[in-house]
């Protein structure tokens, strides 16, 4: 089980949200390239970035702290967040980001999800966030009438490289993740899954690592690294620290799993 570290960025500031709600965020840090450093010293191998203002904007607004932290890194770094168009998507890749989350766009624009995911392959990875099993768009403010495990067999389909599953009742409460509904997931698709939202403890990650044989692959972790409730070194000892050192380049291949 790979353990990626989240860095969330609004207003230019790491935060965290409660269950995606705005107006309750909560200040880890000014400073998002110092904790992006600060994580690579404590043994990531990979960084998740998600511009929260882009997301609600859609359109990328963090560019410049992206860039910096894609710079000062020795780590791939991915990031997602109002990566709604080509022009987009484009501009991220350039400036040193590995791989790209689209969300939105798998359920309003698939056509181009499909034509990104062939020219850039390995590089695309669709972020399906979960409201009670139905898809959340547009920075979580709006719930779609499409069910994640349809919309991961399609991205699956389409070419994506991997799905980051996150469950919005869980995201940043420190309440636990959500099993079963990952469970279903695995069972509908054959490409890797991300697991985001509720980790709090190293007994979570454990049970999350149950699931690796199914295709769970990995696990972003946000609040509770923040918090101390779960220590990074503890984290990656507890699941694998030799493994997460052997990530091949191809994010989405078989034997990332």
């Amino acid at each position: 089980m790979h353990i990626i570290p989240a860095i969330d960025l609004l207003e230019g500031r790491c935060v965290r949200l409660y269950q995606g709600d705005y107006n309750r965020s909560e200040t880890f840090d000014e400073d998002p390239v110092a904790v992006a450093n600060q994580w690579v010293e404590r043994g990531a191998q990979w960084l998740h970035l998600v511009d929260l203002d882009g997301a609600k904007v859609g359109q990328p607004q963090n560019q410049g702290i992206v860039a910096e932290i894609a710079r000062a890194v020795p780590i791939p770094v991915q990031v997602g967040g109002g990566l709604r168009d080509r022009a987009s998507v484009e501009n991220l890749l350039a400036l040193g980001v590995e791989r790209v989350i689209l969300g939105t766009i798998a359920v309003e624009k698939p056509d181009l999800v499909a034509e990104l995911c062939r020219e850039f392959p390995g590089k695309i990875v669709v972020g399906i966030d979960a409201r009670n099993g139905w898809v959340a768009t547009r920075g979580w403010l709006e719930t779609s009438e499409v069910l994640a495990t349809d919309l991961a067999g399609q991205m699956a389909s389409l070419g994506a490289a991997a799905i980051v599953y996150t469950d919005i009742h869980r995201d940043g409460t420190l309440s636990g993740p959500n099993l079963e509904a990952l469970r279903q997931l695995a069972g509908a698709i054959d490409i890797p899954i991300v697991a985001s939202g509720g980790v709090s403890s190293i007994t979570d990650l454990l049970s999350l690592s149950a699931l690796e044989p199914q295709g769970v692959t990995s696990v972003i972790v946000g609040r509770a690294l923040y918090t101390g409730d779960v220590s990074l070194k503890d984290a990656l000892q507890a699941v694998g620290p030799t493994r997460i050192l052997d990530i091949p380049p191809d994010f989405g291949s078989s034997t990332w799993a």
